[in-house]
């Protein structure tokens, strides 16, 4: 998407299983925005509606579930929440990144309509750029069954070519898939509003960012709570 990306800055936040643990997403981010990240994706969710039922099916009660993800919940968000002010903070001395972050799978709208899932955290942190995947039908762009709702901004999100682990491509589709899509997106509204008479921060390049996203090409009764403003869309060059 942003080609010629002249640093890219790698973290590993999760095992080799794709399990993990809060405080380690906390450090990378932090580790990203103290490096300089301008751009920060974050293709991770804590599924707290699967947090409920493994406890549940692991015999504790469906009430004391629930209460124990909501703790975790709460103490998640708030230190989120932190992260994003601090990152904000950094913004007047020039400093400061757009993170990105995936809506999350949880919604399964193919099994019913109803099913659907809210942001899930990271993404759902206050000043974090929430992205749903999108899917193609004959009818225009479709909200993807898994993808969750309520989030800010769509990008391509089913049966994206992508690296496949030990080498070679693959298809693969999740709301994991177009939050890079967005993040991309993002680089390159960087290098616009850097090259204008425009405020080179964060809040510009995010404004300038969900301001252009496309509201055309859409099937017949996708809801924006479920698409967001758009389709990312990239910097136009000028003619």
């Amino acid at each position: 998407m942003a080609r010629g990306v002249g640093k890219a800055l790698i973290g590993k936040v999760l095992g080799d299983d794709g399990s993990g643990q809060s405080d380690w997403m906390f450090s990378g981010l932090q580790w990203a925005v103290q490096q300089g990240a301008r751009v920060v994706s974050i293709s991770i969710e804590l599924d707290f509606p699967n947090f409920v039922k493994k406890q549940v099916d692991g015999g504790t009660p469906a009430d004391v579930a629930t209460s124990h993800a909501l703790e975790a919940y709460r103490a998640n968000l708030r230190m989120f929440d932190a992260l994003m002010q601090m990152n904000r903070s950094l913004e007047p001395f020039g400093n400061g990144a757009v993170v990105v972050g995936a809506a999350g799978n949880g919604s399964h709208r193919d099994v019913n309509p109803d099913f659907e899932v809210s942001v899930e955290l990271p993404a759902a942190a206050d000043g974090v750029v929430s992205v749903a995947a999108l899917a193609q039908s004959q009818g225009g762009l479709q909200v993807a069954p898994f993808s969750n709702t309520l989030a800010q901004i769509s990008g391509p999100g089913v049966d994206v070519l992508s690296a496949r682990l030990g080498g070679g491509l693959t298809s693969k589709s999740g709301t994991s898939m177009a939050c890079p899509h967005v993040a991309g997106v993002t680089a390159l509204w960087w290098e616009t509003v850097a090259a204008s008479a425009l405020p080179a921060t964060p809040a510009t390049v995010t404004a300038k960012l969900l301001a252009s996203a496309a509201t055309n090409g859409f099937a017949s009764g996708v809801e924006v709570a479920d698409r967001g403003v758009g389709l990312v869309r990239a910097p136009q060059p000028a003619a």
